[in-house]
């Protein structure tokens, strides 16, 4: 592999962690440099790392077969995404070593990024479904594009049973949440339920024992808020608030970058952003033997890349992954409280209902021929150098 050579001519290019008492943060993990390195340092190995292929399938059949040069936010968008399902499929805790025999959930994570037309998240799909969100193949997307077409592919993922949820207008509204959650509760127009009542919830159910156990509650939560934090660079004031996000258990990190080049950002040290990268070209995997898939590509096995927070582009989307109802509720509890730290501003706003300025519930959910999808698509995507900032 000509790429896995690159990395080892590169290797000096990337720095190490810097020699700090400052605690370095990964997703909602808390590490020390000096007596953590090893593990920060496998936390961030067992991340999926996509980033540009050569040689795949044609896009469409007759489209492009890399996706160098334009395809970093969708790369960007396929790992905060894999986070979730490994958060989903695997759990936070798993780890990625070399050489050590994978179970078959985690190939079946990984195979659903392969950059084939059948994968539920490949660049094929994104791409395709990024036609409906007005992006021809080929056109950079910014960090809600993205946003939405996952939301889109996730429902024909049926394996993993996601609730997406993108919180638009920077507004954050619990009870669009619940509803979307609690939308497989076994009941006549599920998404009507009040609440969890009893016998709301069993109606027509003999209560019988372990019955409960059996319905699913809560289908785990994919939240993403694409946010702008400032008109040409990010407003100071934000930055605080940016850190508290890679604190939270439920963090899945941040996709955004400079301007036009898109980087996942999983954590931060000092003030310093810690992410991988896209844009190293990698020839395309086949499935080997019994459709186990060579996957050392897929782990960024040198230490992460950083830069200054003041450099980050203010068009980003922030990721969380609830799994229970009970995640939710702590990380509403943690957004709440984090209103009331100085010096941060908040990046958006928790409320319980719809405000009322909201005329309908389809300006949330952007559907592609909305003039709401057009106006938000410019106000969010960076890529459109003359923006103005619209009073939603």
């Amino acid at each position: 592999f000509a790429a896995t050579l690159t990395y080892d001519t590169l290797r000096f290019e990337y720095e190490d962690f810097p020699e700090t008492k400052e605690p370095v943060w990964i997703l909602g993990r808390k590490y020390s440099v000096f007596t953590e390195k090893e593990e920060i340092l496998l936390d961030v190995t067992s991340r999926l790392w996509f980033t540009y292929r050569k040689n795949f399938p044609a896009i469409g059949g007759t489209g492009p077969t890399s996706d160098t040069g334009w395809g970093c936010m969708l790369r960007c968008g396929q790992m905060i995404f894999a986070q979730a399902l490994v958060c989903r499929h695997l759990g936070r805790d798993w780890r990625w070593i070399k050489g050590k025999r994978q179970m078959d959930n985690y190939f079946n994570v990984l195979n659903a990024f392969i950059d084939k037309k059948d994968s539920y998240y490949s660049i094929h799909q994104i791409a395709q479904m990024g036609v409906g969100e007005g992006k021809s193949i080929g056109q950079w997307y910014g960090p809600n594009t993205v946003a939405q077409v996952l939301k889109k592919l996730a429902t024909f993922d049926t394996w993993s049973s996601l609730a997406v949820h993108i919180a638009m207008d920077n507004t954050v509204v619990m009870e669009e949440i619940r509803r979307l959650c609690q939308s497989n509760l076994p009941c006549a127009g599920a998404a009507a339920c009040p609440a969890l009542e009893s016998d709301v919830l069993y109606n027509g159910y003999p209560e019988e024992p372990g019955l409960r156990d059996r319905l699913v509650l809560w289908k785990p939560l994919v939240l993403l808020i694409p946010l702008r934090l400032g008109l040409t660079e990010i407003n100071e004031a934000y930055i605080e608030t940016l850190k508290h996000c890679f604190m939270m258990p439920q963090s899945l990190g941040v996709i955004g970058g400079k301007p036009n080049s898109a980087h996942y950002f999983i954590g931060y040290v000092g003030e310093e952003l810690i992410y991988l990268d896209p844009h190293t070209t990698q020839p395309a995997v086949e499935p080997g033997a019994g459709g186990r898939l060579p996957d050392d590509t897929f782990h960024c096995q040198h230490p992460p890349c950083r830069m200054s927070i003041a450099e980050l582009d203010p068009s980003i989307a922030v990721g969380f992954f609830c799994n229970t109802e009970a995640d939710f509720n702590d990380w509403c509890q943690q957004i709440k409280k984090l209103a009331l730290v100085r010096g941060a501003l908040p990046m958006f706003e928790l409320v319980e209902r719809q405000p009322s300025h909201f005329s309908n519930p389809d300006v949330l959910n952007l559907t592609p021929d909305s003039s709401d999808a057009d106006r938000l698509e410019r106000f969010f995507d960076s890529e459109d150098e003359d923006f103005e900032i619209l009073s939603l």
